[in-house]
């Protein structure tokens, strides 16, 4: 880890236990962490400061709409999206939210939450949906690419081994967790480009490092869930804030939806209890367009 994904720990506004990891003070917290701003350098691109930080590459790509990512120049400035609303999910296990291209670890002791970009599956290799669990584990794990993946890179003059050995060359990366759902694999990559995007053929693609963080602390059988919430919701200090994530359909593609009503549904949903509750609804339509997955302001209790 860099000294200066170290320092940058630091600013949080919820301190962090370690990288990507964050105390829940109280039971009903549901926002973690903060965004905020550094200065890129010339030799700086926008994935190369998502793998230093801990962030994908399409979410560093939304926060920073305008900002070359190949180039943004000594300088510019960089906006780190550090500031989650936590899923609405049981907070138990893995949550998985394919349009935030995020995992997120609540251990045991429910005092924390641990989270990391992960790659999800492409066009016409989704990610599935539903509740499941951790299998099995395996270290250092050889690859048997399944027939159908043989034959897509046969098909471009790349023909695959049966088996691949444990390596630098093994896609699976130095870890493995197997779900009770199919093929489908948490693992880590040869791969370091790709992670926080539509990449895998549905299993869920971690940095190195990170699954090497993450690995020794789930067990088997350690619950998994994986959503599609592209509109998250939170009240804190009075303020209601909206996280947009560009929605995933069914085969992971962007989808078509009526963004605005889909967030009106959540909005119906969510916040029927809140007394006195002023929306703007300006700050929603300009959320729903702009889809930089930084929670936004869009109302207040108890203010006109």
């Amino acid at each position: 880890m860099s000294l200066r994904r170290v320092l940058s720990s630091l600013l949080l506004i919820t301190p962090a236990l370690a990288a990507n990891e964050y105390p829940l003070l109280l039971p009903e917290q549901q926002i973690v962490g903060e965004t905020f701003a550094i200065h890129a350098a010339y030799e700086d691109t926008l994935d190369d400061l998502g793998e230093e930080y801990g962030y994908g590459y399409l979410e560093m790509l939304a926060a920073n709409p305008g900002v070359d990512p190949w180039l943004p120049g000594e300088g510019a400035r960089v906006m780190l999206p550090g500031e989650h609303i936590l899923p609405e999910a049981p907070r138990k296990g893995i949550v998985i939210n394919l349009p935030e291209y995020r995992l997120y670890y609540y251990p045991p002791e429910g005092d924390r939450v641990i989270t990391y970009p992960v790659g999800i599956g492409r066009e016409g290799w989704s990610s599935p949906l539903g509740e499941t669990q951790v299998a099995r584990k395996q270290a250092n794990p050889s690859w048997y690419p399944p027939q159908s993946i043989r034959d897509e890179h046969a098909a471009e003059g790349d023909f695959l081994p049966e088996v691949v050995p444990p390596g630098p060359d093994n896609p699976m990366g130095p870890f493995k967790m197997n779900l009770a759902m199919g093929a489908y694999v948490i693992h880590g990559t040869n791969k370091q480009f790709g992670i926080g995007m539509r990449v895998s053929h549905g299993c869920f693609r971690m940095r190195n490092e990170d699954i090497s963080a993450l690995f020794p602390q789930i067990p088997a059988g350690t619950p998994v869930r994986i959503i599609n919430q592209p509109y998250k919701l939170a009240l804190r200090d009075g303020q209601l804030l909206l996280e947009v994530h560009t929605p995933l359909d069914e085969h992971g593609l962007p989808s078509t939806i009526d963004r605005q009503a889909a967030i009106q549904q959540l909005l119906a949903e969510q916040t029927p209890h809140l007394v006195d509750l002023h929306l703007d609804w300006k700050k929603i339509r300009d959320a729903a367009f702009e889809e930089n997955g930084l929670p936004t302001v869009i109302g207040r209790v108890g203010e006109g």
